[in-house]
């Protein structure tokens, strides 16, 4: 993939390369450090798979490695704080940046919220009982705990309007 890139001579600046498999990632930053730099190491965590979250010590183990960049789902990153009912950064949002680790995230607008995160499957797992997501348009609450809160510096999204608007009205990139 790197060799097709570099013979269309895409800028590295412009290539975010990403894997689910870490050896992936740490193959482009070794063997490939103009593209590696921006290589995306994408995260499956899935509780409810069975697939948990890393630990603080893989995270930084992962970050030794020369990783960058971390994407993990959006569930994974937000939680409902209770005593507010307003999202927040999860436990393990928290860990990926004290690690040393830029987020990327995915997907936004998955699912469909007009009933509320309730009922919207995994992509809205952060917000089980639909405490604050209650309708499509409190997917702009998840958007900004994202950003201000969290501090993803991107976001996968399947209809990503909502996303660049958002990023607009604020002045994000």
């Amino acid at each position: 993939m790197i060799d097709e890139f570099k013979r269309a001579r895409v800028n590295p600046r412009h290539v975010y390369p990403q894997s689910f498999d870490l050896a992936d990632v740490t193959y482009w930053v070794t063997h490939e450090p103009a593209y590696g730099r921006q290589a995306v190491y994408l995260d499956d965590v899935d509780p409810g798979a069975g697939i948990p979250p890393l630990s603080a010590a893989e995270l930084q183990a992962v970050r030794a490695q020369g990783v960058r960049i971390f994407a993990p789902p959006i569930p994974a990153l937000l939680a409902v704080d209770e005593s507010t009912n307003s999202l927040v950064p999860s436990q393990y949002a928290r860990d990926i940046r004290a690690a040393g680790l830029k987020i990327i995230t995915w997907s936004f607008e998955r699912s469909d919220l007009r009933r509320g995160a309730a009922f919207g499957g995994f992509y809205a797992a952060y917000d089980p009982q639909g405490k604050v997501v209650q309708t499509d348009s409190d997917m702009y609450l998840a958007l900004d705990a994202l950003a201000r809160q969290v501090g993803v510096m991107g976001v996968f999204s399947d209809w990503p309007a909502t996303v660049s608007y958002y990023a607009s009205c604020m002045g994000l990139d």
